[in-house]
């Protein structure tokens, strides 16, 4: 295990900024990657796509009257129209005004360091009926000896309200909530390797409280 690194100096380092993973997906793409169709979940309160990569999908499903925002580390946005909305922001210190009814996130919860607590953070994003969807390693969450915190963090998460499937690698829950997960962050690890995609990750350590 390397040495951990705060959110702050791990922003600043290549592995967050992969351009291979959702850089050019189309809204047919994210109906594969997700299992929803997000224009089926579109109410007033529109769609946030977190790790957005160029915002394809969102360009693809603008109509007039939408709400369709786009946060992403790197400036890489395909041209917009008056509906889109983007923001060049890591997730740790960026916040929308209003809740949304769908928020969702492809592959980019790999490269981020406080992962429990970017979830947390969606968690209150949501409408009362609002659905969040994203892959989602559990395996690149880790307690202080670099071992997967397993059973300690599927109990947690499903404590907390969200479904994840082992299987599909993918998180997801419906409706706000404010969540307290039952661990301490100690740092991100830039050089954990390859996971589940084939691509580099970020491995998220924490503390089991308690």
């Amino acid at each position: 295990m390397s040495e951990l690194v705060d959110d702050i100096t791990l922003g600043t380092l290549s592995v967050v900024a992969n351009n291979a993973m959702n850089r050019t997906r189309d809204l047919a793409a994210y109906r594969r990657a997700l299992r929803i169709d997000p224009v089926a979940e579109l109410g007033p309160a529109g769609w946030l796509d977190l790790c957005c990569g160029s915002g394809r999908a969102l360009v693809e499903a603008a109509r007039p009257g939408r709400r369709l925002v786009g946060v992403d580390l790197v400036d890489f946005f395909a041209p917009r129209p008056p509906e889109v909305e983007f923001h060049v922001a890591g997730l740790a210190d960026w916040a929308p005004e209003a809740p949304f009814d769908l928020i969702t996130c492809v592959h980019g919860l790999h490269y981020i360091g406080d992962k429990l607590g970017v979830l947390a953070r969606i968690a209150q994003w949501l409408t009362p009926d609002g659905v969040f969807v994203a892959d989602f390693d559990a395996a690149g969450v880790r307690g202080p000896d670099g071992r997967s915190l397993g059973r300690h963090l599927t109990s947690a998460l499903l404590a907390a309200g969200f479904t994840y499937d082992a299987g599909t690698k993918r998180i997801s829950r419906r409706g706000y909530a404010e969540v307290e997960f039952p661990f301490t962050y100690l740092g991100a690890d830039p050089d954990a390797g390859r996971n589940y995609t084939g691509q580099e990750a970020v491995a998220a350590h924490y503390a089991i409280n308690g």
